[in-house]
């Protein structure tokens, strides 16, 4: 175990700085959140970044920044104008935690993102990583960026065969990149080791013969590339059965139910849903109980459309999408209203549901 990162005493510091940003200036992408260093769209950028792909947030970020061009625009934004401009990109904690921490910036810091560790790290949503990404990408300032790429490129590096799965080792790998990062360019610096992690240090296959820092690799010297980063294989994800129902009113309208303001999905809008058991085969006879238990509501349901999966990080939902009838009065709830399909663009719908109105306008 290299907990004392005794392997850091094998790399000539100065010149593995040199060759990381040298090749960095000459070699990285053309991304918009590099365009400046603004440390709002530093910001913006790393909350999109987070579990979600580069070419996914690039239209996204660029909508984003059109409609909330600076820090106060965001803070002033009413929450499902927010949400629907991230509609689809997912993990909707990350953007309601940011509108949160921005909105303190207005009020505590007079809309000026904070430069320091301490008030940074304050913020709701802002985790090391990101507050490191945002103090040394926008301020200079020489602070750690630690997230999966560079855990990667730096377990390979160093020979740390301690395990990246567990929160515990991150400190160790913050660590390392106080001792190696640059105080000249710490912002190209951070950028740099994520850059190798993203084109060059993959998880797989690695593009060794390409890598600017390889002559300074202790994996690459001992061959153990293949063998790091350590890293426990996740829990397997727990599968839902679920059955929505694409229901019409009397008036011909489709009804749509806001989700509780707490938990999966929080706030966003869905098509009505319920749990069902598949041990009983004829699932479509349950629904009407299911429908009434749940929501309090007469159904009477359709046609099978089709089946809809969606996978989460934690679990996975199997859906089974009909078509329906709505009996009786839509509940007098702000959480249910029922709407054109034109009218339906105004709210915010998971991608899941997105599939499932998708999925009927095909039918």
């Amino acid at each position: 175990m290299n907990n004392n990162l005794s392997t850091i005493e094998k790399i000539n510091i100065p010149a593995f700085q040199n060759d990381l940003i040298h090749w960095f200036k000459e070699e990285q992408r053309d991304l918009p959140w590099r365009k400046d260093q603004d440390p709002y769209k530093v910001w913006v950028s790393e909350i999109m970044l987070q579990q979600t792909r580069v070419d996914t947030v690039i239209p996204y970020f660029h909508r984003f920044l059109e409609q909330f061009p600076t820090l106060d625009d965001l803070a002033d934004a009413e929450e499902d104008q927010v949400l629907k401009a991230w509609e689809g990109l997912g993990y909707y904690s990350r953007v309601r935690n940011l509108h949160s921490a921005v909105k303190e910036v207005q009020e505590k810091y007079e809309g000026i993102v904070p430069n320091t560790p301490k008030e940074i790290a304050a913020l709701k949503g802002v985790g090391p990583y990101t507050a490191g990404a945002i103090l040394s990408i926008a301020y200079g300032v020489p602070e750690p960026a630690v997230d999966g790429n560079v855990m990667r490129v730096l377990s390979r590096i160093l020979l740390i065969w301690e395990d990246i799965a567990k929160p515990s080792s991150r400190k160790i790998f913050e660590q390392a990149v106080r001792q190696l990062i640059s105080h000249e360019d710490p912002s190209s610096f951070n950028q740099a080791l994520m850059e190798v992690g993203a084109l060059i240090c993959t998880p797989t296959s690695p593009s060794c013969l390409l890598c600017p820092v390889r002559e300074h690799c202790l994996g690459f010297h001992e061959g153990a590339i293949d063998e790091l980063p350590v890293k426990a294989k996740k829990t397997k994800q727990r599968e839902v059965q679920l059955a929505a129902v694409v229901l019409t009113d009397q008036t011909g309208k489709l009804v749509i139910h806001k989700r509780p303001n707490k938990g999966l999905l929080a706030n966003l809008w869905e098509f009505p849903t319920v749990e069902i058991n598949l041990v009983d085969q004829n699932e479509k006879k349950q629904l009407p109980g299911l429908f009434f238990d749940t929501y309090h509501i007469t159904i009477e349901p359709g046609k099978l459309l089709g089946k809809i999966e969606h996978v989460f990080s934690h679990l996975i939902w199997n859906i089974r999408v009909y078509t329906g009838k709505l009996n009786g009065e839509l509940p007098e709830k702000e959480d249910w209203t029922s709407v054109t399909l034109d009218q339906m663009n105004a709210y915010t719908f998971p991608v899941p549901y997105q599939k499932i109105r998708q999925l009927y306008e095909m039918n």
